[in-house]
């Protein structure tokens, strides 16, 4: 048998374990991989950081669906709660706690509102179609789509905001429609006076913005979307809005700027209507016309755009803006109506909690020709830059107030009055009450007064000498032409000669309440009065000698009601002065415009008596005069008391007084004046004796008592 084996065959498992020889090429190739291990660290630190990474995110999620859980729980939870106290609609729309004052003219016609005037309830199927769009164009156009809040809307305000340099929440708020109810339903807070001083704190507090108030508005918005449909949230959101100038609601709005409803408002009106929401006071019509036509003709756009107006419609929009009615243009009796408001007790005008309705003096005709007289004045008469001040009140011979000017910014509301608040020197214009003294003591109109030197020693000042305007003198001369003249020498010795205690009583008898000067100066107007309370004083010598009370209140009610409260403040109350006296006193007056001082207050047609007045260094100057039906008074100079340069009641007051009075009694009747003429001059047999002036005395001081 063959021991050799270098011919035999490989057994299969020899050739299943190859010999180690074999395999090294293989061997010495894994020895290279070591170059790849960056490869497999990279993947390790990715790894482990993305397994970080990935824990932290399963961590948020699993905290965040908790809390995004929670979240709205609390949120669904919040919006059940608001529904659930949310009441009917009916008890939203109006929910002011300050009423609002309605004041018509003689007439009847509505000239002024005070307060919140509310116009009645509205609903948004009731109102005009083009008010609708007009306020959804403008206000939130997804408004029928959202669910009561808007992120996007949200997020655009956030970015404008931050673009314009202001905080997130300051400027743009991005509120939906439903979001600007809720806030101006406060979140379902009423006004509480032992919370906020007054409502306008009450208001200020419910539009702050802060992250946690919008979290509840939008909260307060979803419980709202959930109670009421679309179209009662549009309710109560035309019902609520405010629209500049005292209106609260569109129907108020409405009213007060155009005169007519809110269902009755062309897509122009609307237009300027719901451009009002932006600023109300601002783009209020009767603040500046023109900015609320500019603003309405944004709105037809935004209309036009989101297909509410046709492209024709939108071009008439535009070509034929909205209007004031006649009584917002005007917006006649604006330092009347707030004269008006003192003659009622405060909690039926300023204060009141409900809606009042009062009836007034005021003749609207007469107010426009008393404005319009004193802007023509200022216009032509006065140098330009000048800030001297004009005052006018017209009133009837019963002291019915029929027309009222506070100042030369005739719209002023709330602003100082002149006619009413101002005290100032009357001067020459007190002395027809000295004149009415020493007439109703016996004397006539031809009676002899001295005009010579005169000095008076003043216990605790010493003598006094009083002069004349031209520093002249004229001898004797008569009533008449002394008070035509308007000489101070023989108007004090008339005073000391009749008493100046009846001078005084006299002249508080006609009304003049302030305080009277105690000196001889009392006879030329060293002491002070009002415009009104002048006025008023004039109207009683041309009513027969009985004192009036200036009054422009007629009658005052609750809105709904026909029965009034409370009527006329004022009238005619009881005599001063005999009529005879009265009747000379006008006849005097007569002379002074006829040949006297007073000549510029002349009106051809018309018997005009009056007086002016200047004041020490022409620091006041009045005209005050009075046709057969018409009393007027004018008064002019500076806040300040500067003098006034050239000025004197005879030049520019009696001009305005002119002026005024023309416009007042163009298209009456010439009506006599109600004067007594002197026959003739006294003869022996009329004197008056020291009896009958003491007897006259008498009976004057127990009328005052």
């Amino acid at each position: 048998m063959s021991n050799k084996s270098g011919g035999r065959k490989p057994l299969v498992a020899d050739r299943r374990y190859a010999k180690p020889a074999a395999a090294a090429p293989k061997a010495r190739a894994r020895k290279r991989a070591p170059r790849k291990k960056p490869r497999g660290l990279l993947r390790r630190v990715l790894g482990f950081f993305g397994s970080i990474i990935w824990w932290v995110i399963s961590l948020l999620w699993r905290i965040g669906w908790r809390a995004g859980l929670a979240v709205g729980v609390f949120v669904a939870l919040g919006v059940i709660y608001y529904a659930s106290t949310l009441p009917p609609i009916t008890e939203l729309v109006d929910a002011r706690t300050r009423g609002s004052v309605t004041l018509s003219d003689r007439e009847g016609r509505v000239f002024a509102w005070r307060g919140d005037q509310f116009g009645g309830m509205i609903t948004a199927t009731t109102v005009s179609a083009h008010l609708r769009n007009a306020v959804v164009a403008t206000e939130d156009k997804r408004f029928y789509r959202h669910l009561g809040i808007s992120p996007r809307g949200v997020a655009s305000a956030i970015r404008i905001n931050l673009r314009e340099g202001r905080g997130p929440l300051s400027g743009n708020g991005g509120s939906t429609i439903t979001q600007q109810t809720a806030k101006l339903l406060c979140l379902g807070r009423p006004f509480d006076p032992t919370v906020w001083e007054n409502e306008t704190e009450y208001e200020r507090d419910c539009r702050r913005t802060t992250l946690w108030r919008k979290v509840q508005e939008a909260v307060y918005s979803l419980a709202m979307e959930v109670r009421y449909s679309k179209d009662e949230i549009l309710t109560i959101y035309l019902n609520r809005a405010y629209l500049g100038a005292g209106s609260r609601g569109f129907e108020a709005a409405a009213n007060r700027y155009f005169g007519h409803g809110a269902a009755e408002v062309t897509p122009a009106e609307a237009a300027m209507l719901a451009g009002l929401l932006k600023a109300p006071s601002t783009l209020a019509p009767t603040n500046n016309l023109q900015r609320s036509r500019d603003r309405a003709n944004l709105v037809v756009g935004l209309m036009e755009d989101q297909g509410y107006l046709s492209a024709s419609a939108a071009a008439e929009a535009i070509a034929n803006p909205a209007g004031l009615s006649a009584a917002a243009e005007r917006r006649a009796g604006g330092y009347f109506a707030d004269w008006v408001m003192d003659q009622g007790p405060d909690f039926f005008t300023r204060t009141t909690t409900e809606d009042v309705v009062i009836q007034t003096t005021l003749d609207q005709r007469m107010q426009t020709a008393a404005e319009d007289a004193l802007a023509w004045v200022f216009e032509n008469k006065v140098r330009e830059g000048s800030e001297a001040q004009a005052a006018i009140v017209v009133m009837s011979a019963d002291g019915a107030v029929r027309a009222m000017v506070g100042g030369r910014n005739t719209n002023g509301t709330g602003a100082f009055n002149r006619a009413t608040q101002a005290l100032r020197q009357t001067g020459s214009a007190f002395k027809p009450f000295v004149y009415a003294t020493a007439l109703e003591v016996g004397m006539i109109p031809t009676d002899i007064v001295q005009d010579t030197p005169l000095t008076i020693d003043v216990p605790g000042s010493g003598p006094w000498s009083p002069q004349n305007y031209d520093r002249e003198f004229r001898g004797p001369v008569t009533l008449t032409e002394a008070l035509a003249a308007s000489l101070n020498i023989p108007a004090v010795r008339l005073s000391e000669d009749v008493g100046r205690e009846n001078v005084r009583t006299v002249a508080q008898g006609f009304g003049i309440d302030s305080d009277l000067a105690a000196g001889p100066a009392l006879a030329l107007g060293a002491s002070e009065s009002t415009l009104v309370e002048m006025t008023g004083a004039y109207a009683g010598i041309l009513n027969g000698g009985s004192a009036v009370a200036p009054y422009g209140l007629v009658s005052l009610r609750m809105a709904g009601d026909s029965e009034p409260l409370m009527t006329a403040t004022g009238g005619i109350r009881e005599r001063v002065i005999r009529e005879e006296a009265a009747r000379q006193l006008t006849w005097m007056m007569y002379q002074v415009v006829e040949t006297g001082t007073g000549r510029r207050a002349a009106i051809d047609g018309w018997e005009i008596a009056g007086k002016t007045g200047t004041t020490q260094a022409a620091r006041d100057a009045w005209f005050i005069g009075f046709s057969g039906d018409y009393v007027a008074g004018v008064w002019m100079g500076y806040d300040d008391n500067t003098p006034l340069t050239g000025v004197t009641g005879s030049g520019l007051p009696a001009e305005i007084w002119h002026e005024t009075m023309t416009r007042v009694l163009t298209g009456l009747q010439p009506t006599a004046l109600p004067m007594q003429r002197p026959v003739a001059p006294r003869t022996p047999e009329t004197l008056v004796t020291e009896d009958m002036i003491d007897q006259l005395l008498l009976d004057l001081q127990n009328r005052a008592n």
